[in-house]
């Protein structure tokens, strides 16, 4: 199944977002394909959701299955194909680094309690001065990986599910891994912060990235018509 099907929904409904049902099989989890660099909604600024109800937590959990299904640590709604400001992540999986501290609401759950995390509209209210480098990688970008400066640690405002906010401060690999999602809910890509040389060295995989992408919708798109 495809995220397609969700986007459908999306761009044909009367209803704004907040009302627009994003799940087309109630109660039923799919593994969804990702969107690749070179589909135009990777690029598109997410919308605000405002309501929260069981179409919007089935999405969530169709993302997170399809981020463990991918391997992946992370996964915004644009990478399945949806422009809303919706994200999920998951550091407690085996062979992921956790070595970083957070705050949840004031407290230290255990990990186990709180991940896999989904953050509605989420927004990055504080930036450490510290900065640190790290290679990325991106499952919009198969392959492709390159050395990314982001601030140390943040502050993260969001909601879940349910409506519900909460506060959020963390450092290390789990404040990476945030940034990068929130920056797809924005419309920025990894590409966009790559240190130069790393950026140089992965021009010509990504360039053959995006010339498949393209080949690719152009036929599924003659076969549509």
């Amino acid at each position: 199944p495809s995220g397609k099907l969700f986007w459908r929904r999306w761009k044909n409904r009367k209803m704004p977002l907040e009302t627009a049902n994003l799940n087309p099989e109630q109660g039923q989890n799919m593994i969804l394909r990702v969107t690749q660099y070179g589909e135009p909604v990777l690029r598109e600024q997410g919308k605000p959701i405002a309501v929260f109800d069981s179409s919007l937590r089935d999405l969530a959990l169709s993302m997170i299955e399809t981020m463990h299904e991918s391997r992946g640590i992370g996964l915004a709604a644009q990478q399945i194909g949806i422009p809303a400001m919706l994200c999920v992540v998951d550091l407690h999986q085996d062979g992921v680094d956790n070595d970083f501290s957070y705050s949840l609401d004031g407290k230290q759950p255990p990990l186990d309690l709180w991940m896999p995390l989904t953050l509605v509209n989420p927004v990055i209210e504080g930036f450490s001065k510290e900065t640190d480098f790290c290679e990325e990688g991106c499952l919009s970008f198969p392959g492709i990986h390159g050395e990314i400066e982001r601030p140390d640690a943040i502050q993260v405002s969001f909601l879940d599910t349910e409506g519900k906010p909460h506060t959020l401060s963390c450092n290390g690999y789990l404040a990476r891994c945030i940034q990068h999602e929130v920056a797809h809910l924005n419309g920025v890509l990894f590409i966009d912060r790559m240190e130069k040389d790393s950026l140089r060295d992965a021009k010509p995989a990504i360039r053959r990235l995006k010339e498949r992408t393209i080949r690719s919708m152009q036929k599924a798109a003659r076969v549509n018509v």
